[in-house]
């Protein structure tokens, strides 16, 4: 079967990547592929990654080959809840040994989901971003917005930028904030610019 890489990224931090990637594994799963999950970098971490923990359970249950550790699944843990460059402090975090990571835990599984952290111009060093190592991956980009007032701009910009890096992506509403007046306050305009409007 052929093995593909799935990058989830966000319009900002706590729009509900960690939920998406869940939805993503199940979703495959019950597809017949074997899913597997990987978060490169976590932040605010004080004693284990909360969200890849998590995730790197629920792949084993959909996927018993997926025989790997929470040290491979995510490499870079830091304390500082905070962008990886400001949260790795001295630190040094090799792009190189991500990418040689995810091919390793495509060993494992044929649809990998990577998370990122943040949005996509979160830094990673001075002059690389988010989105930067997305490109690295040359894969399909789902982008996971919010539902609340002002979420519009964020994902216009978003899908922007994506655009410019001539990244292959879908977007995606996480309908979890100001759900009631979601639908008058945001939606009317979606529906009048965009020719689909899906929901994780």
């Amino acid at each position: 079967m052929k093995k593909q890489i799935i990058f989830v990224t966000a319009t900002n931090t706590d729009v509900g990547k960690t939920h998406a990637c869940e939805v993503l594994l199940n979703k495959f799963a019950a597809e017949g592929k074997e899913v597997g999950y990987f978060k490169p970098i976590e932040t605010g971490v004080e004693n284990e990654p909360l969200d890849g923990t998590k995730l790197l359970k629920t792949a084993k249950k959909l996927n018993k080959k997926f025989d790997v550790t929470i040290d491979d699944v995510v490499p870079y843990r830091f304390e500082l809840p905070a962008a990886p460059f400001v949260a790795k402090g001295k630190a040094k975090i090799s792009i190189e040994m991500i990418k040689q990571k995810a091919q390793y835990l495509l060993g494992f599984c044929d649809t990998l989901i990577i998370e990122g952290a943040g949005g996509l111009m979160v830094p990673i060093e001075k002059n690389y971003f988010m989105i930067d190592l997305i490109k690295e991956f040359d894969c399909k980009t789902y982008l996971i917005t919010p539902s609340n007032l002002g979420s519009i701009n964020d994902t216009l910009l978003s899908i922007n930028i994506l655009e410019n890096y001539g990244i292959d992506y879908e977007w995606y509403i996480n309908l979890y904030k100001d759900i009631k007046s979601f639908e008058t306050v945001t939606l009317p305009f979606y529906k009048e610019y965009f020719d689909t409007i899906k929901y994780i």
